[in-house]
């Protein structure tokens, strides 16, 4: 990671947005072991403008944690790793509550959110965020499938579907999206969160959290009937895990 941001101090005037990564060994004490572990990591990190500026205008925006969230979503998407999480962490080169984890199936494979402001301020960055991921390389490597599947396109229609749930503010929309996917199986084919609401009408302490779903068979053509049934077991088992109101 300091090797990451030192380059990332050498370049940040030569251009609106920097984006690197790099490859390399990090150095881990042992005991009872004279040389240290090795283990290879990868690094990340962006600062600047998610778009350079246009002549047609509109806001360009500095890059933030969710472009770097994102970006790792492609990763393992792209590695074809199994269930892949995101909670909530602390790291002291990070700064607290922008920080999160990147766990498969438990296992922990990295950290990554913006700087800490005591980490940032040692080297000659702009005022922008500086985002950073570390991840455990190996740990990646070993659980990445090396051949994937996949499936013809479907000759059926989708159905779509937009749901909205109130749920505490505590609960994170990641838990939300797991339990829709776990509950709605094969004929869930996509989830996307496209809008989260705070008001008082809603209540203190709560958030609406809404969601385009999209059903699909390889069979046949869902009926009106199977999405709505589909609905119903989503709906019920948000009820019973996160204590969610449908929003109506």
């Amino acid at each position: 990671l300091a090797s990451v941001l030192e380059v990332l101090e050498h370049n940040i005037r030569l251009r609106d947005t920097l984006e690197l990564f790099e490859i390399g060994q990090i150095f881990l004490p042992k005991a009872g072991q004279t040389l240290p572990d090795e283990p290879r990591h990868l690094v990340i990190a962006l600062t600047g403008q998610r778009h350079a500026p246009h002549w047609s205008g509109g806001e360009t925006g500095t890059l933030d944690f969710f472009d770097l969230k994102g970006m790792l979503e492609a990763l393992v998407t792209a590695l074809h790793l199994p269930v892949v999480t995101f909670e909530p962490a602390a790291d002291p080169s990070f700064h607290p509550g922008k920080c999160a984890a990147l766990l498969c199936n438990g296992q922990a494979l990295g950290v990554f959110g913006e700087l800490h402001p005591l980490v940032k301020q040692q080297f000659d960055f702009l005022s922008a965020p500086v985002i950073a991921a570390d991840l455990d390389l190996e740990a990646l490597l070993a659980i990445a499938d090396e051949t994937s599947a996949t499936r013809d396109v479907p000759a059926f229609p989708p159905t779509l579907e937009d749901i909205a749930v109130v749920v505490d503010e505590e609960v994170p929309a990641g838990k939300v999206e797991a339990l829709i996917r776990q509950t709605g199986g094969k004929l869930l084919a996509g989830v996307r969160l496209f809008d989260i609401f705070r008001s008082e009408q809603i209540g203190p302490g709560k958030k609406s959290l809404a969601y385009s779903l999209t059903y699909q068979s390889y069979e046949k053509t869902l009926t009106p009937t199977d999405a709505a049934q589909m609905r119903g077991r989503i709906i019920r088992r948000l009820e019973q895990e996160v204590g969610a109101k449908l929003r109506s």
